[in-house]
């Protein structure tokens, strides 16, 4: 590793606008923003992929190796990332800083503590939590009703046993009340922060966030509650955008964590935006597959900060696909062209989605070892044969060489072809209109189930004058409908939405469909129990 002082020198970040946290890592002075407002924007490219799999896709990792690619062919490029959660960290996922020769160093630092902020963000989500139930305790003077309280509490961790709890048990506890835990990428202050301009507008978006109800049936907002100022308080470090390296020495900025599943699944607008005024390209990357990640990143995150993206590229593995077309994960190695034929639909689903918002769109193909030369070949010759530019990533075996294709092609891409990016609907559609767009033009669904809960959430965003804000689709990553189990690309179903609720400090509105929890759980055996501490002091199993 370089020391981070010497990449940021080498795209003209001083010293000074630095606060180092040890050698590797360090966090970026957000004064350095006015200091670049004159320097033209680099162009924005989003890395997104199909429908995630047990085999995995390795988004972030081709993400990683594209910035690699792009410096080494002599384009300044920085990558702009996600901070990895706790809880996919210890339960199915592992590491998530890419890995091999296309990973973000330091890894271990990076998919643990890093530089405090998801702890910061834990910290102000159950300092509201606190004061809720400390101001209902001494007096109620807001007469809030205990039980119409919003405001859960929040966890970075899987925790299955604390969707639903009781609190305020034992003489003297405050008010007894059902309530429940979040993991801390679904909360709302995470996503505030990952949207937020500055500091005034975190302050100002946390003092909007709706915490409860009183007894006249009137919303109470944090501001209410005198909680802003101790929240920014602790979330003045956090908001600064934290700057480390790839393997190869080239910049990332790596900030915020919102799950695309149950939450937005973008990094910071802050980082997002500061990375663009120091280099010629910015690659970075939604959550989970296009249907979530890249559709709340084109509806969402380029709504609300005023973000253009040039070019996308989809990641797809053969291996993926062929799942998708039916096999099982323990044929995955096997030839299958069969399975690979049925699994491609779901491919081009996803390209014609990017498509839909103007955006112009790649295929990376991420190489793995026991890829068959022919099935590949199938891949390809599908995509040319549907009209969208395809190369083989082998970023995780060659590093930054395994992506030059690729990046050339995303080069190519950027100087020919120009961006026509949309939104896919309007501020001015209803909330139930811009919920039936998405489910039957991204999914292909055939129509909505509103649970009585759904609409009378609907009617009360409604009342509450929150009609005109983007919706935020909590749904299960691994199908376009909201059963896990639907795999390819099916169409015609019906999408069961359960409940619609307004996150309005962040500002979307909350569907969650299905059988989406805002807090998961660990699986049969968590990536935890192969984690362990050698007697040299290295971290064994997180990656």
């Amino acid at each position: 590793m370089k020391p981070i002082v010497e990449v940021a020198q080498s795209f003209g970040i001083n010293e000074e606008y630095l606060e180092l946290y040890g050698k590797y890592k360090c966090k970026l002075d957000l004064t350095l923003s006015n200091e670049l407002q004159d320097h033209p924007d680099g162009k924005l490219v989003l890395v997104t992929a199909m429908n995630p799999t047990p085999a995995g896709e390795g988004k972030t990792l081709t993400t990683i190796g594209l910035v690699q690619a792009l410096n080494a062919i002599g384009e300044p490029t920085i990558g702009a990332l996600r901070e990895p959660s706790l809880g996919p960290c210890f339960g199915m996922k592992g590491g998530a800083t890419g890995s091999n020769k296309a990973q973000i160093v330091p890894s271990e630092d990076i998919n643990l503590h890093f530089t405090g902020d998801i702890h910061a963000i834990t910290s102000a989500h159950n300092l509201l939590s606190a004061m809720i139930d400390n101001h209902i305790f001494h007096g109620n003077e807001l007469r809030i009703n205990p039980q119409r309280i919003l405001w859960k509490r929040a966890m970075d961790m899987n925790d299955r046993c604390l969707r639903n709890i009781v609190t305020g048990l034992g003489a003297g506890n405050g008010a007894v009340q059902e309530t429940g835990f979040m993991i801390t990428t679904a909360s709302e202050i995470m996503a505030v922060l990952c949207l937020s301009k500055d500091l005034a507008d975190l302050e100002k978006r946390l003092g909007q966030m709706l915490v409860a109800y009183n007894e006249k049936d009137e919303v109470v907002t944090a501001a209410q509650l005198g909680a802003v100022g101790a929240m920014v308080v602790l979330l003045k470090d956090a908001i600064k955008p934290n700057l480390v390296q790839t393997i190869e020495g080239t910049p990332v900025v790596v900030h915020g964590g919102p799950f695309a599943n149950i939450a937005h699944g973008c990094s910071s607008v802050i980082g997002t935006k500061l990375s663009l005024k120091l280099a010629k390209i910015v690659v970075t990357e939604a959550g989970f597959g296009a249907d979530l990640g890249a559709e709340k990143f084109f509806n969402i995150k380029c709504r609300q900060a005023g973000l253009t993206p040039a070019a996308s590229v989809l990641v797809v593995t053969v291996k993926a696909l062929k799942y998708n077309g039916g096999a099982s994960k323990l044929e995955l190695d096997q030839p299958n062209p069969k399975a690979l034929e049925l699994g491609l639909p779901n491919m081009k689903r996803h390209i014609e989605n990017i498509q839909k918002f103007g955006v112009p769109v790649m295929v990376a193909i991420n190489h793995f070892a026991s890829d068959q030369a022919e099935e590949i070949d199938q891949v390809i010759d599908y995509c040319k044969s549907i009209g969208v530019k395809v190369e083989i990533s082998k970023v995780w075996a060659e590093g930054s060489q395994g992506g030059i294709d690729l990046a050339r092609t995303l080069t190519q891409i950027l100087d020919e072809e120009k961006t026509t990016f949309t939104s896919l609907y309007s501020d001015e559609m209803d909330t139930q209109s811009k919920i039936e767009k998405i489910v039957q033009e991204i999914y292909r669904g055939a129509g909505v189930s509103f649970s009585p809960a759904a609409v009378r959430g609907i009617k009360e965003i409604e009342r509450l004058g929150f009609n005109s804000l983007p919706v935020c689709m909590a749904k299960t990553p691994y199908s376009f409908s909201d059963q896990p189990q639907l795999l390819g690309a099916p169409e015609g179903f019906t999408l069961h939405v359960r409940a619609v609720s307004v996150s309005a400090g962040a500002g979307f509105i909350v569907v969650h469909t299905g059988n989406i929890v805002t807090m998961p759980g660990l699986p049969k055996s968590p990536a935890a129990e192969h984690i362990y501490l050698d007697k040299q002091g290295e971290v064994i199993g997180l990656m």
